[in-house]
């Protein structure tokens, strides 16, 4: 006689932070902007109009906002809060 398959039960995983975040520091710059137009006003707010340069293309946000001297934390929550809200 085979033995019985045990039934599996899926629990929801809780989304952690980091996860629920829609944009990462390690994100490329011009790839935020393509995904999340809103994000320029927000870039623009924080004294960052490379997102519309050569370097954007290869630049990840936590490098952007280092070579601007930016806070990388604040820069990060305005940046998900703008693609959080409801079109």
């Amino acid at each position: 006689m085979p033995a019985k398959k045990k039934k599996t039960v899926k629990t929801k995983k809780k989304a952690t932070k980091k996860e629920k975040q829609k944009i990462t520091k390690d994100m490329i710059i011009s790839e935020v902007v393509a995904k999340h137009p809103k994000t320029i006003e927000v870039f623009l707010e924080h004294g960052m109009g490379c997102f519309g340069c050569g370097i954007a293309q290869f630049e990840t946000v936590e490098q952007g906002a280092a070579a601007h001297g930016l806070d990388l934390k604040k820069l990060m929550d305005d940046l998900n809060k703008v693609v959080k809200k409801k079109k």
